[in-house]
């Protein structure tokens, strides 16, 4: 089974969070909720979220994708943790998945991983980060790394990492009881 680590900080993207969380486990996936901070994390929309465990807790197992959610100040809280640049560098050094959505593409391109690579996110986001090819797409991927521009394109992006962790039949499955 695929195992997948999402990553929610204190004022993360509660829509993007649990639309990635949800679209995974219906399709298969073995997902983990990790909190940078242990108990219930305030989103970006004061919606209170219970993660499954926390960073610490899960920093040395094994994973076959990291998916960090945008918002703010959620994605300010991942950039300014070194445990999360230090797990993002590891797994893309160990050829796993990683993807980012919003505003949290930023964090890839702040460890250096977006560097010539194409990649989208929140309109601005990438601004700051001239070595990234910046599109417009709802959902970019460049080899293992995948993001996308923010809430209204969530499904979409759930979906499209469902398919490159268990296969198109199975993307079908999910999007075909979601009634899209």
């Amino acid at each position: 089974m695929k195992k997948v680590l999402v990553l929610f900080a204190e004022g993360s993207e509660e829509l993007e969070a649990i639309t990635i969380v949800n679209i995974l486990r219906r399709a298969g996936v073995s997902v983990t909720l990790a909190g940078l901070d242990s108990g219930a994390l305030r989103g970006s929309r004061n919606v209170m979220l219970m993660p499954d465990s926390t960073l610490d807790d899960v920093l040395d197992d094994d994973f076959d994708m990291i998916v960090l959610p945008g918002g703010q100040p959620g994605t300010d809280n991942l950039k300014a943790d070194i445990r999360v640049s230090n797990l993002v560098q590891r797994m893309s050094q160990q050829q796993k998945f990683v993807a980012a959505i919003c505003a949290a593409p930023a964090v890839l391109a702040g460890a250096g991983l977006l560097d010539g690579r194409q990649a989208t996110g929140f309109p601005g986001t990438l601004d700051q980060f001239p070595k990234v090819k910046q599109q417009r797409a709802a959902v970019v991927e460049d080899g293992r790394f995948i993001t996308s521009r923010g809430p209204g394109t969530a499904m979409d992006f759930a979906l499209t990492l469902a398919e490159r962790l268990v296969g198109s039949a199975k993307r079908q499955e999910v999007e075909a009881g979601l009634q899209r």
